[in-house]
């Protein structure tokens, strides 16, 4: 298993080596590049950087017109302002003329957690899964975030890509691989399906080892794209299991959970939990304390899984 490291810093790296052969890249960013970690390219490549202090839809809306003249920018800053704060110009600039835009949300989910309520992303994937035109791609881990970038660089369109604070670690061996639009199945089980995207993986992936010591055999499939969203492998385990768990870092509303209650719904009817945060803002604290508090970990994920077994064994 590769070192932990902040998922921003795989971030900056990879858009300093994507530089070396995309003469056309380009980076901006509002008063925010030693968080996000765009300062490495604007380092190495000063004259394709560019920082529009905090002025959020004003860096949207250039970056719209460097599209346009044939440039292919990476706007970036944290998650909720660029969702948010830019959402107008988002919406009407870049995903209405379908862009070849590529936004960056950093600190998403509750990663920011020093600055509270206010500045963490807890609807952002809501917003941009709702988003005509709008690709979403919600990296785990070191080897998904080279690969998520890599990927959305060569994607022709507009694309947002969720990025935490956090250090991340390695759950996929050194594979890199990363195709917009499917799933990656990374455990096999018949009992029930554990459907997850973003940095809660790990945890997804502890509780289906300690579902082992129970008896119950899970299969655990991660959506590093949850749009467009890869509904025929969810239907393919769905089916054989009877039972869906979604966990996502973000409101269940509109969210990841919500693309997989959409899909089964229309195409596959099984019993479906979701976990991710109910109706409710953040709050300042340490980053494990807020996970636990919403319900998030390997323990919670484990007890809701028990509780919907009994719930299918029971009908």
């Amino acid at each position: 298993m590769m070192t932990a490291k902040p998922m921003r810093l795989v971030f900056g790296e990879m858009l300093c080596e994507a530089g070396e052969s995309m003469p056309q890249l380009v980076v901006l960013d509002c008063d925010v590049s030693s968080s996000t970690q765009t300062k490495w390219f604007g380092q190495k490549y000063p004259e394709r950087f560019f920082n529009f202090g905090i002025a959020e839809a004003n860096m949207v809306s250039a970056a719209a017109g460097m599209a346009v003249s044939g440039l292919i920018p990476v706007a970036s800053t944290f998650a909720f302002l660029i969702t948010l704060r830019a959402g107008d110009p988002v919406r009407s600039l870049i995903a209405y003329n379908n862009l070849n835009v590529k936004l960056a949300g950093g600190y998403a989910g509750l990663s920011d957690y020093a600055d509270g309520a206010s500045h963490q992303a807890i609807m952002d994937i809501s917003v941009m899964r709702a988003m005509p035109n709008m690709t979403v791609l919600v990296p785990s881990d070191i080897e998904t975030t080279r690969g998520a970038v890599k990927a959305m660089l060569e994607y022709e369109g507009p694309v947002y890509l969720r990025l935490s604070r956090e250090n991340v670690g390695s759950f996929h061996g050194g594979d890199e691989s990363f195709q917009i639009g499917k799933a990656k199945v990374l455990q096999e089980g018949d009992d029930v399906t554990l459907t997850v995207c973003g940095t809660l993986l790990p945890f997804v992936l502890s509780a289906a080892e300690e579902l082992k010591k129970s008896g119950i055999h899970a299969s655990v499939i991660e959506f590093p794209t949850v749009k467009p969203f890869d509904g025929e492998t969810l239907a393919r385990y769905a089916g054989k299991s009877g039972l869906v768990v979604s966990v996502e870092e973000n409101t269940i509303y509109g969210g990841f959970g919500s693309a997989v209650a959409e899909y089964l719904s229309e195409n596959c009817p099984v019993k479906l939990k979701r976990i991710g945060l109910n109706d409710t803002f953040g709050e300042s604290g340490a980053y494990d304390a807020l996970l636990d508090k919403f319900n998030l970990t390997e323990s919670h994920i484990t007890r809701t899984v028990k509780r919907a077994l009994e719930w299918k064994i029971s009908k």
